[in-house]
């Protein structure tokens, strides 16, 4: 079943000599529950399309469609709304709240919906994440792999229908790389939640069901690993 789809997408920045073609007619389907690594040298326009399948940067022309709603049909206030609750983004460099605690970093996107905090959902997330013990620390009293878990927390805090993660282990050693892939993919097979990473390394990428190649804002290769 068909969660995401992108028809036409072109995204430009600045114009005539200095215009730059970040997208050039980029077309895809995503299912529900799909895995999906997008890979691409530095430049291919990779954060540029997640920002948009996020509802973070808009698109020059083409469609974007979540669930089967046009993303770019909604008006400010409705797009924010989607942001909150459709979707789920992970960042490099974590973007916690220096002044907020684990719980609060990760019910965050909850409390700016003025809607009531799971309890459940939150222990759950906590045990999953191995954050026991951590909930009143403040992010500089975490480790790098520490904070980039509470910043998955919040984005599954809200149970998104996709989760979007650009470059997640990008500033992580080894181990805690493959420690922060093994959460996101626990989110994608115990929580049955779209993933789409974005990645730089071939061994993480390997690990989606599917690769897609971006190079020079076109779509280079599209190959389906596990079924």
């Amino acid at each position: 079943m068909e969660i995401l789809r992108v028809e036409n997408l072109y995204r430009t920045y600045g114009k005539g000599e200095n215009q730059v073609k970040a997208l050039d007619n980029v077309s895809f389907s995503v299912n529900k529950g799909e895995f999906l690594a997008i890979i691409g040298p530095s430049g291919s326009g990779k954060s540029t399309l997640l920002h948009i399948l996020g509802g973070v940067d808009k698109a020059t022309s083409g469609k974007v469609y979540m669930d089967g709603s046009d993303v770019y049909a909604q008006n400010d206030e409705q797009l924010a709304i989607f942001r909150r609750r459709q979707v789920g983004l992970i960042y490099q460099f974590y973007n916690l709240i220096p002044v907020l605690n684990v719980v609060e970093n990760i019910t965050l996107p909850v409390l700016m919906d003025g809607r009531k905090v799971n309890q459940d959902r939150l222990r759950e997330l906590m045990t999953t994440l191995k954050l026991e013990g951590r909930e009143n620390h403040l992010p500089n009293q975490l480790s790098g792999g520490q904070q980039q878990r509470v910043s998955i927390g919040r984005a599954l805090m809200n149970a998104p229908a996709v989760v979007l993660a650009d470059e997640p282990t990008g500033n992580l050693d080894s181990k805690n790389s493959q420690e922060i892939v093994e959460l996101l993919k626990v989110s994608n097979q115990k929580y049955h939640q779209t993933l789409i990473i974005i990645t730089h390394d071939e061994n993480i990428a390997l690990q989606a069901d599917r690769i897609l190649a971006l190079e020079d804002g076109k779509i280079i290769r599209d190959e389906v690993i596990r079924r």
